[in-house]
């Protein structure tokens, strides 16, 4: 028996809304998801970003609940740490997020909180593809419920209310780009309600518009706005919120690894940093590991993805890490990324000070190159680029590094050089490169 179609990607199952992803296969995903759920009439929350699609899908996903004799929760539209916050508030069996994070409009997509809020595990994906490529030819359905949670949003800004009851915002004026996303209500609304003078952009979401040109993937419009003066610091989130990305009053960016710098710092000085270690990817830059490593701040690296960042917190019960995207997770609020609470997080760090006098880190300068090859997985063997990346390692060693990866999906090898300066930078980017065309170049 050969096995079931792989569905579920890094971050749910996700595709072209309609095509793909289709309303058939999203009540068969909620009928899987109702089955492995604990307890016979199983409570699952859903949530959506405000993608044209996603009242589809929330439809279908709904009635797949309930014809395995689930009761579906409908919270609207909410960022999706706003599901992984609720579904262990209310003690519901699981919580589902239609959404397609930063994707343009017309991919949609489906993911499962645990009750913890943690994201299902691998087992548990495999278990639901199981159950879908068994329901093609299932007949039987069970009556259970559809019902809208009234209230969702406010129960997560209370949420947020509580994790920041300590934080004043009075005074300070903050520009927010909510992508036309899920954040587009509930981002404006926290702020304010700390006392912040709030201007909001891309709020006005059309079904169409989410990360059109706005949001944490185009954040140029943001630091244009704030180069023009008038605010103390912009925040820009994703459509799902889930992450977030700063602009300080000059107009210069301030990426994940600085807010993980900046928050680190912050927590580990109030004695709230458990562990005092933070986990980040391996793209994060060697500014953070050398400020780290002056803190006392123990760091572990994993691979990209925020999946790999959560379960090393989990493993090592720290609270706090993240990814160059933005993507922070402080599981002592919850554990998933989110955006709003990662922004009120840094102003909380900054105690009044300006973001622009920052001074968590200092980042190293860092090069990135795709090097289209012939075949990525030939990198393994290929012994010259290994001895090349080893001497240029040892040149860089205490001053900067080199990291060397292959695609996963696509014929390229990824080049990466941080250095003391630009000049050596490019220097030793373009030896590694050459070295890499000469052994695996088409």
């Amino acid at each position: 028996m050969s096995a079931p179609a792989r569905l579920f990607g890094t971050d749910g199952v996700r595709g072209v809304a309609g095509e793909f992803l289709s309303a058939e296969l999203a009540l068969s995903l909620g009928r899987a998801a109702a089955e492995i759920a604990p307890g016979e009439a199983p409570q699952v929350l859903i949530v959506r970003d405000t993608r044209e699609s996603g009242e589809m899908l929330e439809a279908a996903l709904a009635a797949g609940i309930a014809a395995a004799g689930g009761h579906a929760l409908l919270g609207g539209v909410l960022p999706t740490p706003g599901a992984a916050l609720l579904v262990r508030r209310f003690e519901l069996d699981l919580a589902a997020v239609v959404s397609a994070s930063h994707n343009p409009y017309r991919d949609n997509g489906i993911k499962f909180f645990r009750p913890d809020g943690t994201k299902v595990g691998d087992a548990e994906e495999r278990e639901i593809e199981r159950l879908v490529a068994a329901a093609e030819t299932a007949t039987e359905s069970a009556n259970g419920r559809v019902r809208a949670l009234h209230g969702a949003g406010g129960d997560y800004l209370r949420e947020l209310q509580s994790r920041f009851a300590d934080l004043d915002l009075s005074g300070r004026s903050v520009l927010l780009d909510c992508a036309n996303g899920a954040t587009h209500r509930v981002a404006p609304e926290i702020f304010r309600r700390l006392g912040a003078r709030v201007e909001a952009i891309a709020v006005e979401p059309d079904g169409r518009n989410i990360n059109d040109g706005v949001g944490s993937t185009h954040i140029g419009s943001l630091a244009e706005r704030m180069r023009a003066g008038g605010f103390d610091a912009g925040f820009a989130f994703d459509g799902d919120g889930d992450r977030v990305l700063a602009v300080d009053r000059r107009g210069a960016v301030v990426d994940g690894d600085e807010l993980i710098a900046i928050a680190a710092l912050h927590l580990r000085s109030a004695g709230r940093l458990r562990g005092d270690g933070v986990a980040v990817t391996v793209m994060t830059n060697y500014g953070f590991h050398q400020a780290m490593e002056a803190a006392g701040v123990e760091v572990a690296t994993t691979p990209v993805g925020d999946r790999h960042v959560l379960a090393e917190l989990l493993a090592r019960d720290w609270a706090l890490g993240g990814e160059q995207s933005g993507h922070l997770i402080d599981t002592g609020f919850v554990p998933s990324g989110d955006g709003i609470a990662t922004a009120l997080l840094t102003l909380e760090a900054l105690a009044g000070r300006d973001l622009a006098d920052r001074d968590a880190m200092r980042k190293l300068p860092q090069r990135l190159v795709n090097v289209r090859v012939a075949d990525r997985d030939a990198l393994d063997g290929a012994q010259a680029v290994w001895d090349a990346v080893e001497r240029e390692a040892e040149g860089l060693a205490g001053r900067g590094r080199v990291l060397v990866r292959p695609s996963g999906t696509e014929p390229l090898v990824r080049v990466m050089v941080e250095a003391p300066d630009e000049a050596e930078c490019e220097q030793v980017t373009d030896r590694l490169v050459a070295t890499v065309e000469q052994e695996l170049g088409r």
